[in-house]
């Protein structure tokens, strides 16, 4: 099958099947043109709490349908390719958290969203790169352990300096590769063009940045936008999808290494297959853990 008719198959296959299908924004056009939902993963799982569909499938990487799976236990969640991890949600277990809360019963433990459902067991509250800073702000706790991205954690740190903020070496190797010369040679070749950057990056880059937020943050800032052209530091789908959105504008990545290789790991035909009843996996979670994992989330949800 050519792709729109692998497209109109997997449309005709949901509804009949009634399946809701979500799709983080870095994967390819052809997948999130077949979602009911692209965003960022945690909104991604909110989304599949309200809808009435029993059947979810992530296109995504496995932590993103864990988080679907705390979020929603009473559906079956499917992760599109079992491949699809994320190196930098497994950089720590529980065990070393542990140890550390053991040592330091004063600090808070802030958990990323982009963490294994068995490493939030162990922390006190859940964030994402959208909410970081203002819950980390509200926190009783003067000191805090963000984990597991030490970039974004010193971007939190230098927007909330009242806070002791301390991180472990971690984060995603894919932004954090991308160096400050990468800045210097996308600023000569497009002198006019805005830099919008993910706040997982190395903090030179971030501070050379016109805006820094999360994937969706970029995306709501340069459809807004009355500039047309935009350097896009964060994942290349980005820059491919607001091309669509915005034909009018002009979108350079800000490098070409910005790729990463678990979102890419899914294709449309993974989903198809999954409709077929012969792919994909199931997400599957204790109850126990479960119970643990959303203790840190929830406080995320209460603090906003």
């Amino acid at each position: 099958m050519k792709i729109p008719e692998l497209q109109q198959e997997i449309l005709r296959l949901k509804k009949e099947q009634d399946v809701c299908i979500l799709a983080h924004s870095y994967q390819t056009r052809d997948i999130t043109e077949i979602a009911d939902f692209t965003g960022d993963s945690f909104a991604l799982s909110v989304q599949a709490s309200k809808v009435q569909n029993k059947t979810v499938i992530m296109c995504g990487v496995r932590f993103m349908a864990e988080t679907v799976k705390l979020l929603s236990p009473e559906k079956t969640v499917y992760l599109s390719n079992s491949t699809a991890g994320c190196p930098m949600a497994e950089q720590m277990d529980k065990e070393l958290i542990s140890y550390f809360k053991e040592q330091n019963p004063d600090y808070t433990v802030v958990a990323y969203i982009n963490t294994t459902t068995d490493l939030k067991t162990v922390c006190d509250v859940c964030v994402t790169s959208s909410s970081a800073v203002n819950i980390v702000r509200q926190l009783e706790s003067d000191n805090i352990l963000f984990i597991p991205d030490c970039n974004l954690g010193a971007f939190v740190a230098k927007m909330v300096p009242e806070k002791n903020i301390k991180t472990f070496q971690g984060g995603c190797p894919v932004h954090a590769a991308v160096p400050y010369s990468a800045v210097e040679k996308a600023k000569q070749l497009h002198p006019d063009a805005l830099l919008l950057v993910h706040p997982e990056c190395v903090a030179k880059v971030t501070a050379a940045a016109d805006y820094v937020g999360s994937t969706t943050g970029i995306i709501d800032y340069a459809i807004k936008s009355d500039a047309k052209e935009f350097i896009i530091g964060t994942e290349n789908s980005i820059a491919a999808h607001l091309a669509f959105e915005c034909p009018d504008k002009k979108f350079y990545p800000l490098s070409k290494e910005l790729i990463c290789p678990n979102m890419k790991a899914t294709t449309l035909v993974d989903v198809y297959n999954i409709l077929k009843g012969r792919g994909g996996e199931e997400i599957t979670l204790d109850e126990d853990t479960m119970k643990k994992a959303r203790v840190c989330i929830d406080k995320m949800i209460e603090l906003g």
